[in-house]
Parts: C-alpha cells; sequence; structure tokens
C-alpha cells in the first residue's frame, strides 16, 4: 500500500502541489489525469524520491521514501519518468537488462537474462531485441523504456505518461497489457495520461488532478461524467457509453 499524507510542494515561489492524501492498495490500476500543470509528474516524483519531500509523508508498504535506502526502495518501486532518455548506442536487450541492476549490480545471472527474454516477449520486442536504440522510432524506443521499468521487477511501477510517441495500436496493446499485469501477477500500477478514455477502459480508478489538489476520485464510470469532466478541465465534455465504455467526446459541439 502507498500512503500520501498531507503532501504539499512549493517551486519557485509557486505552490505545485496542496495538502494531497491518497492511499493507493495494492493490485490496482490508477491513472492520474487532468490538465497541464496539475501536479501529476510532480507527486509521481515526490512518491519515487526524485524530488525531496517539502511537507507531508509517503510510505511505500510502511516503508518511509524520505529515509528508505535507496537499493531497498529500488526493489519496491519502479519508475518511468517522461524525460528517461535512453542512450542510442545501447541495444534493446542491453537497455532492458539495465532495469535487473538493482538486483545484478551488473553483473546479470541467469534468472536476470530470463527477466530480461520475458520483457522482450510480453512488450513485443523480440524482433528488435539485438538493434541500437538509435535504429528504433520514438513509439519503439518507449515500449522499451516501460520494458525496462517492468524487468526491474517491483511490486510497484509508475508510468509518466507512457504513450507519448505510441501508435494507436500499441497505445492499446500497452494499456492491455499493464492490464493483464495487475490481473495476472498483483502488480500496483500508477499511470499518468492525457487520454482519458484509455484510462476509462483500463483503469479500476481515475484520480483527476488539477491546480495541486485532487479534483475528483473514484471509478471509471464515476469521473467519466460531464460535470465532473468540466469541473476538472474547465468546459463541458460530452460523454457517451460505447460498448459498456465511458467515453469522452471532447470535439463535439
Amino acid at each position: 500500500m502507498i500512503e500520501i499524507q498531507s503532501v504539499s510542494l512549493t517551486r519557485a515561489g509557486q505552490r505545485v502541489l496542496e495538502g494531497v492524501d491518497l492511499t493507493l492498495p495494492r493490485g490496482d490500476l490508477t491513472a492520474l489525469v487532468g490538465p497541464n500543470g496539475a501536479g501529476k509528474s510532480t507527486l509521481l516524483s515526490l512518491a519515487a524520491r526524485l524530488l525531496p519531500l517539502q511537507q507531508g509523508s509517503i510510505t511505500i508498504d510502511g516503508l518511509p521514501v524520505g529515509s528508505t535506502p535507496g537499493k531497498v526502495l529500488a526493489k519496491k518501486l519502479a519508475i518511468l519518468r517522461q524525460d528517461s532518455g535512453p542512450p542510442p548506442r545501447v541495444s534493446v536487450r542491453e537497455m532492458i537488462g539495465f532495469g535487473r541492476f538493482p538486483h545484478s549490480g551488473g553483473r546479470m545471472t541467469a534468472q536476470d537474462k530470463a527477466v530480461v527474454e520475458e520483457a522482450l516477449a510480453r512488450f513485443e520486442l523480440e524482433g528488435l531485441a539485438n538493434r541500437s536504440l538509435d535504429r528504433l522510432s520514438g513509439g519503439q524506443r518507449q515500449r522499451v523504456m516501460v520494458a525496462m521499468t517492468y524487468a526491474q521487477g517491483t511490486n510497484y511501477i509508475f508510468l509518466d505518461e507512457p504513450l507519448n510517441n505510441l501508435d494507436m495500436y500499441h497505445a492499446r496493446q500497452l494499456m492491455l497489457e499493464l492490464r493483464r499485469l495487475v490481473d495476472e501477477t498483483g502488480h500496483t500500477i500508477v499511470i499518468v495520461l492525457h487520454d482519458i478514455n484509455h484510462a476509462s477502459a483500463s483503469a479500476d480508478r481515475i484520480i483527476a488532478m488539477k491546480d495541486g489538489r485532487i479534483a475528483a476520485d473514484g471509478p471509471p464510470d464515476a469521473i467519466m461524467q460531464t460535470g465532473v469532466l468540466e469541473k476538472v478541465y474547465g468546459f463541458p465534455v460530452s460523454v457517451a457509453d460505447v460498448e459498456g465504455i465511458r467515453v469522452a467526446l471532447p470535439y463535439s459541439r
């Protein structure tokens, strides 16, 4: 379980987060949504100790994020940031292998190599395994980075806008695979998404943020309502039911 209590953050004189309280149980896929600058990525970075806590507390399975040794935290939580730029001359297989560093210390065992091969297969990267990253498209590199994060072998996975650069097919495949991970292995995934329809189709819970606060929190059916979305995004958003999934129609008039 991840517990976030009274977390606030100020940067460059601006309040980025204000009194955020959340409990994230294990075994769910949670989507963080909301307008640009709402504080979604900042909240993930604080929980992963990429930024220091200023106010409040965050614990992961009872371990305080601020004081837990990095080696211990790296076996609990993996995060893929938006700016996780991979080195271009590394092969796909080698890049995914970097995810095993908290376990291998750079000396890959047979078990580490087996995890890498499983990640290649799970994210449909087997045909690219020996290709260097500078020969991949942006979308292919993004899938490699997600596979590397998965290969870290943690119970908790944070993904910050992983659908960036992915075409419709691969965005759908990634969300389906994340859903399977949660259902079949009990992983806990927290994902920042701008496409709220992917959140509606795949998430157990949607947390909408605005101006550094929690604006709405609940299952997809409760969040995918015109009134709720207008509160979050600032304009009326039509919502339709399509094959049992609530779908936002922001382009409708």
